[in-house]
């Protein structure tokens, strides 16, 4: 399995990205799907989650501002960013916990290789 990012970008302040997560290879399920981000010199930290149900949660520096969703027919996770900030300037990586066969009863957690977004002045 593997996830690809993608939607990331050069934006200026108060603008908006959308990023987009989409698994490849084999898929049984997924529960819950996440945005983490890490900005130079800084530990990499969660900015949004989606469980399976819809219950989402988000980072105190986020909130109001970026909406996670998900599409599960499609197993795609989306993150909808306005008002974006020069501090919101990371690589933005997804994350979703999946079951890859009925058979397996194991969730694996998988990462995307991460997708750049730059907010400049």
């Amino acid at each position: 399995v593997q996830l690809q990012a993608s939607g990331g970008g050069l934006v200026q302040t108060g603008g908006s990205l959308r990023l987009s997560c989409a698994p490849s290879g084999n898929i049984f399920t997924v529960n819950a799907m996440a945005w983490y981000r890490q900005a130079p010199g800084k530990q990499r930290e969660l900015v949004a989650s989606i469980s399976s149900l819809g219950i989402v949660n988000y980072a105190d520096s986020v909130k109001g501002r970026f909406t996670i969703s998900r599409d599960n027919a499609k197993n795609t996770v989306y993150l909808q960013m306005n008002s974006l900030k020069l501090e919101d300037t990371a690589v933005y990586y997804c994350n979703q916990v999946i079951r890859t066969s009925s058979w397996d009863i194991q969730w694996h957690t998988y990462w995307g290789r991460g997708t750049q977004v730059t907010v400049s002045s």
